[in-house]
C-alpha cells in the first residue's frame, strides 16, 4: 500500500526543491523569493526502494482571512488532512521562528505521523538551527540539504517503519476481502476492443488518460473551470490576476473519460513579462501545451479575441495540437445571441488556420456548458487521430484537380500525381508532384480546406507536404564513360593489332 507525504513549512524553506529531488524532475518552480508555490502539486516519488506520492504545498503563513495568503493556507491545511505523513520543514540557517512554533502545534493535532526536517543543513552555519529544532517537540530533526541531496538516507530511515506499517495494514485488508471473479471462457472482449472499430476517445484508459491543457490570458477563469470539472476546490482561485504560477496537472474522470488536465499560468504579452518568476511560469505553461493532446483556449466573454488570445491559439496550432475555444463568463453576458454571432464571425476572420474548430460558451462559475465542452474535446481528439484510406484520398485529389487545376509557372503545368497520409496526431499528408517548390501557398490552402470539408476534419491542424518524385534517369549527373569492351578495342588498335 503506497502512502502520501505532504511537505509543509514556512515560505522559502526549500519545499519545492525537495519535491523536485524526490520525483527526479524539475516539476515545481523554484526561486529565491518566498511564496513561489501557491497550488498543491502531486508527484510520484522514489526514495531507494520506497515508492509513494509526494505533495508540494504553499508556504504556511499566519493569515486566516480571505486574502490570497489566507486561501493558500487553507489549501495547505487541506493537503495535511489528505496526506498520511507530514514532513514539516524548517530553515536550519534561520532557526526556529515563532511561526514555526505555531504551525508545529497545529500539525501535532492534525496529523498522526509528523516528521521534522531541518533543511539547508549543510555546513557549520546550520548547527545551531538543527539543535534549536528539538524545541518544536516533533522528535529528532532530519538534517537535510534538498539542494545538494544530503540527508536523504536519514529521511528513508524514518519513512521505512511507517511504510511497513501501511504495508501490513494493506495485507490485513486483502485477507479480509475475498474477490470472486468468474471469467467466461468464450468471452470476446479483447477482440471487440481491438477490432470493434472503437473511436480513439473510446480507447482512453486510466493508464493512458487524455492529456488536456487549459490556456489563456490571466484572470480568464482557467483554475475556476478546472475546479468545476473535477468537482472540488483543488486549485487556488480569486479575483486577483495571475494567481496560478505552476502548470499543475490533475487526474480526473469526466463523464466516464479518464483525463489529465493541466492548469497553466496566464500568458501576457511578451513585452509585459519582465519578472523572472512570470517568465518561468509562462515557460511552464508552454511546456504543458507541448505535452497536451487537446488544448482548450479559454477566453473572457467581456474581452474576447485580444491579440494575446490569437497568439495563444496560433501557438497551439503550430504545435500541432487539437484546439477547442471556450468563451467563459457567459452567465453575465446580456445579449447572448448577438454576442455569439460576433464571436463566430471574429473567430473565422482572425483564426482562419483553425477554421471549423469548436467554439463553446461556458460558465466556470455555474458549470453551464460543461457537457458541450466535454463532447467538443472528445470530438476534437477523434479528429486529431483520424486516418483516411489512400484510395479515398486519391479519388478526392482527382476531383480537386478537375475543379481547380494547379498553376503552370513558365508554361509548365505542375502535376500532382499521388497522395497518402503519412501520420496522425495531427493528420499529415504527402503529395507527390513535379516542381513542389513552385506550387504557391494559396493552392496548398485550397487543398487543406478541401480536406477539412470533405473528410470532416474541422479545426484540427493539418500538415500538407509537397514532395518531388525525383528524376527517373539513373545516369543523370554521372560522367560519360566509354564501355570497357570498346576501351580494349581502341587500346589494341593503337598498339598496331
Amino acid at each position: 500500500m503506497s502512502f502520501t507525504l505532504a511537505i509543509v513549512g514556512r515560505p522559502n524553506v526549500g519545499k519545492s526543491t525537495l519535491f523536485n529531488r524526490l520525483v527526479g524532475k524539475k516539476l515545481a518552480l523554484v526561486d529565491d523569493q518566498p511564496g513561489v508555490t501557491r497550488d498543491l502539486r502531486e508527484g510520484d516519488a522514489k526514495l531507494a526502494d520506497l515508492r509513494f506520492t509526494v505533495i508540494d504545498t504553499a508556504g504556511l503563513e499566519d493569515a486566516t482571512d480571505d486574502s490570497l495568503e489566507g486561501r493558500m493556507r487553507r489549501l495547505t491545511e487541506r493537503a495535511v488532512d489528505m496526506a498520511d505523513i507530514c514532513l514539516f520543514m524548517m530553515d536550519a540557517r534561520t532557526g526556529v521562528t515563532p511561526t514555526d512554533m505555531v504551525f508545529a502545534e497545529i500539525l501535532r493535532k492534525k496529523s498522526a505521523h509528523v516528521l521534522l526536517a531541518a533543511n539547508k543543513g549543510e555546513g557549520k552555519a546550520a548547527d545551531a538551527g538543527v539543535l534549536d529544532a528539538y524545541s518544536l517537540g516533533l522528535g529528532e530533526p532530519i538534517r537535510l540539504s534538498a539542494e545538494h541531496g544530503e540527508g536523504l538516507n536519514d529521511l528513508y530511515a524514518q519513512l521505512m517503519p511507517i511504510a511497513d506499517e501501511f504495508a501490513k495494514r494493506q495485507k490485513a485488508l486483502d485477507d479480509e476481502v475475498e474477490v470472486d471473479v468468474e471469467l467466461e471462457e468464450d468471452g470476446d472482449w479483447d477482440d471487440e476492443f481491438d477490432e470493434g472499430g472503437l473511436r480513439p476517445s473510446e480507447q482512453i484508459t486510466e493508464n493512458k488518460p487524455l492529456q488536456i491543457a487549459v490556456v489563456g490570458r490571466p484572470n480568464a477563469g482557467k483554475s475556476t473551470l478546472i475546479n468545476k470539472i473535477i468537482g472540488e476546490d483543488r486549485l487556488l482561485t480569486g479575483p486577483e490576476a495571475g494567481i496560478t504560477r505552476d502548470a499543475i496537472s490533475l487526474r480526473t474522470e469526466w463523464d466516464g473519460t479518464h483525463m489529465r488536465i493541466f492548469d497553466t499560468a496566464g500568458m501576457r504579452k511578451k513585452a509585459k513579462v519582465q519578472d523572472k518568476l512570470e517568465k518561468l511560469s509562462v515557460g511552464d505553461g508552454l511546456r504543458a501545451v507541448k505535452f497536451a493532446e487537446v488544448v482548450v483556449v479559454l477566453l473572457d466573454a467581456a474581452i474576447p479575441f485580444e491579440q494575446q488570445d490569437l497568439r495563444i491559439a496560433d501557438l497551439a496550432e503550430r504545435e500541432g495540437r487539437a484546439v477547442v475555444v471556450a468563451v467563459n463568463k457567459w452567465d453575465v453576458e446580456e445579449h447572448k445571441q448577438e454576442k455569439l454571432r460576433e464571436l463566430k464571425e471574429a473567430f473565422n476572420r482572425l483564426l482562419p488556420q483553425l477554421r471549423g474548430a469548436p467554439l463553446i460558451t461556458v460558465s466556470a462559475k455555474t458549470g453551464r456548458g460543461l457537457e458541450r465542452l466535454n463532447q467538443a474535446i472528445l470530438d476534437a481528439y477523434d479528429t486529431w487521430n483520424r486516418r483516411i484510406p489512400t484510395a479515398a484520398l486519391n479519388r478526392w485529389l482527382v476531383e480537386m484537380l478537375q475543379q481547380h487545376p494547379p498553376p503552370a509557372p513558365q508554361g509548365k503545368r505542375i502535376k500532382l500525381r499521388y497522395m497518402t497520409q503519412a501520420k496522425t496526431r495531427p493528420p499529415g499528408f504527402v503529395v507527390m508532384c513535379s516542381h513542389p517548390d513552385k506550387l504557391p501557398a494559396s493552392y496548398s490552402r485550397y487543398l487543406v480546406n478541401g480536406l477539412r470539408e470533405t473528410f470532416d476534419m474541422p479545426g484540427t491542424p493539418i500538415r500538407l507536404t509537397m514532395r518531388g518524385q525525383g528524376d527517373k534517369n539513373p545516369y543523370k549527373g554521372k560522367k560519360k564513360s566509354t564501355p570497357s569492351r570498346l576501351r580494349k578495342h581502341i587500346k589494341g588498335r593503337d598498339a598496331g593489332f
